[in-house]
């Protein structure tokens, strides 16, 4: 490791720290209505969708009311995929997509995963790159946040039937958050030389006489909506390594700003929901611990070289560089990968696959926390208060107390859910990883043998339940068993996990408000801090440190020792 790698992790975490504060207590004057500067638009959209913004919602009608939009836009992304070369804006002339491929797109980017089992420039139409995949990166995104906003509503005070109304908040969200970020800094991508046009692909000639095509589109807009929305998709299959869509070092640290600003911002925004700013301030620091370890861990694991090479007594300097791009480095490569995976975004501007095993297992465990480091806009706040409630229920345990969190009581049925969201998340991704590996269809889609191949299908199975989209690039995803399989994973991990945050929500908010006393465990200081990272390692560790040590470690000692597959 160097200085300057060392010192861009710094400036990395001040950048987003230091804008995650305002930009907190922003989003929390949005959650309340007071942010209305586009209040004619706001209105004339709830007329035009015929939505009455007074009314409120239980849990029970926020889920379903989410779960319809979400099945109506993905039906709609279906359609878009299976019909694009009628409709306007593909000046390729790229056909539709197979029905069992345009299932995992479609489902991928309704749940905030976008996973691409394509390559998009060339499966993919200008028009439906940007009314179809960007529209939907702004809805799941939003979405999220959403329903952040109604859990955080829940703590605000007692006996609460409503939580708010899931249409304005996602209309609020869009309008008043991500739209003015997504329009600024898409301008600054448009001066440092990402595309964003409709036009045909360019067809240059080379000094060689022959003839290149170059493939360009609407990729400004679509790239920050989908680092700044924690999505991932890139309108390249390169995705972010790819010079149109992050040509520069100051792209590069841009767009790693965008992937981590909204999740560092929600927790701020909880304290100021509730009135206590603290309580936010402590699962911020237990989300920037992790996430600032975790950067230090997988660029320490790649400045270093494959142990493979260590063993035959080769030192290369820098350390591994196979599948990074010369133009960033070590350093910016790991700290956006860990940014992305820490996140539930799934950008990438490296090849995971050409990770050391150890370089490897960091995003991978990364994603296996649940993404709560700081997890996907909205997701990784609602993930953090589900530990949040365990490492009460732990503390209670211990010194014979009923556990109390943010004021409320915390009982048997919000333990059972907040365990029920996360196991659902386990069952998945173990349980499909483990099957895959027992079909022909399953290892056929691997390209490498051995503890690799196993880290291959776990990391798949892993980023698709997680919501992330990130994959190790050496499987073959576009296969009915994976198609079919992840997408349901990727409906499963998103919705078996908001459903019960929903129905926690509920309960908590009829729950009357306590005041504070001399035998309340204080969640809001560095005791705390430490007992909520403990419970979401260990509970990593418990479920899956089995398989890891099958995967990444095994194959980490194996190579060490000479051995290769």
């Amino acid at each position: 490791m160097t200085l300057h790698g060392l010192g861009y992790i710094g400036l990395i975490l001040v950048l987003v720290f230091g804008a995650a504060v305002p930009l907190g207590r922003y989003i929390a004057l949005i959650f309340r209505g007071e942010i209305t500067f586009a209040a004619p638009v706001e209105r004339g959209l709830y007329r035009l969708c015929g939505i009455d913004p007074a009314r409120q919602m239980g849990w029970q009608g926020y889920a379903i009311a989410l779960l319809l939009l979400s099945a109506i836009h993905a039906l709609l992304l279906f359609a878009i995929l299976r019909l694009q070369y009628y409709l306007p804006f593909n000046p390729q002339h790229i056909p539709g997509m197979a029905p069992m491929l345009a299932f995992n797109t479609a489902v991928s980017f309704t749940t905030n995963t976008n996973w691409q089992a394509y390559a998009p420039e060339s499966q993919i139409s200008n028009g439906a790159q940007m009314f179809g995949l960007a529209v939907h990166m702004f809805i799941s995104a939003a979405a999220g946040i959403a329903v952040a906003a109604a859990l955080m509503r829940a703590f605000v005070s007692g006996g609460l039937k409503t939580l708010g109304n899931i249409y304005v908040d996602i209309t609020r969200v869009i309008l008043y958050l991500l739209l003015p970020i997504v329009l600024f800094s898409a301008i600054l991508l448009l001066f440092s030389g990402v595309p964003q046009t409709f036009a045909p692909f360019a067809t240059v000639h080379t000094l060689a006489g022959g003839a290149q095509t170059i493939a360009r589109g609407p990729v400004a807009l679509q790239e920050v909506i989908k680092e700044l929305g924690t999505n991932g998709g890139g309108f390249f299959n390169a995705n972010s390594a790819h010079p149109f869509e992050n040509p520069t070092a100051l792209t590069n640290l841009l767009e790693i700003w965008l992937i981590l600003i909204i999740g560092f911002a929600l927790p701020i925004t909880l304290g100021h929901m509730i009135g206590r700013k603290r309580e936010g301030i402590a699962l911020f620091a237990a989300m920037g611990l992790i996430l600032g370890l975790a950067m230090l861990g997988d660029y320490a694991a790649e400045a270093t070289n494959n142990p493979i090479l260590v063993h035959a007594g080769i030192m290369v300097q820098p350390g591994n560089m196979v599948g990074k791009e010369m133009r960033f480095g070590i350093a910016q490569s790991t700290i956006f990968n860990t940014a992305a995976t820490g996140t539930s975004t799934g950008a990438v501007n490296s090849v995971t696959d050409s990770y050391t095993p150890l370089g490897g297992l960091v995003p991978l465990f990364l994603m296996q926390l649940d993404e709560v480091a700081p997890g996907g806009v909205g997701s990784g706040l609602y993930g953090m208060v589900l530990f949040a409630l365990l490492a009460v229920f732990v503390a209670g345990l211990m010194v014979g107390r009923t556990p109390e969190y943010l004021g409320k009581k915390v009982q048997a049925r919000e333990i059972k859910l907040a365990m029920l969201a996360i196991l659902v998340q386990t069952m998945f991704i173990l349980a499909g990883a483990g099957f895959s590996l027992l079909t022909k269809s399953g290892l056929g889609a691997l390209s490498n043998a051995g503890p690799h191949g196993l880290t291959e299908m776990l990391y798949g199975w892993t980023s698709a339940t997680e919501n992330n989209g990130s994959a190790f690039a050496g499987l073959s995803a576009n296969t009915p068993l994976l198609d079919y399989g992840l997408g349901m994973a990727m409906l499963f991990g998103r919705f078996a996990v908001l459903i019960p945050v929903l129905a926690i929500a509920g309960s908590l908010a009829l729950k009357p408000k306590l005041a504070m006393s001399s035998g309340t465990f204080p969640t809001d200081g560095p005791l705390f801090v430490g007992l909520l990272i403990g419970v979401i390692i260990i509970l990593g560790g418990l479920q899956f440190m089995p398989a890891d040590t099958l995967g990444p470690l095994a194959e980490h000692y194996l190579l060490s020792t000479g051995n290769s597959f």
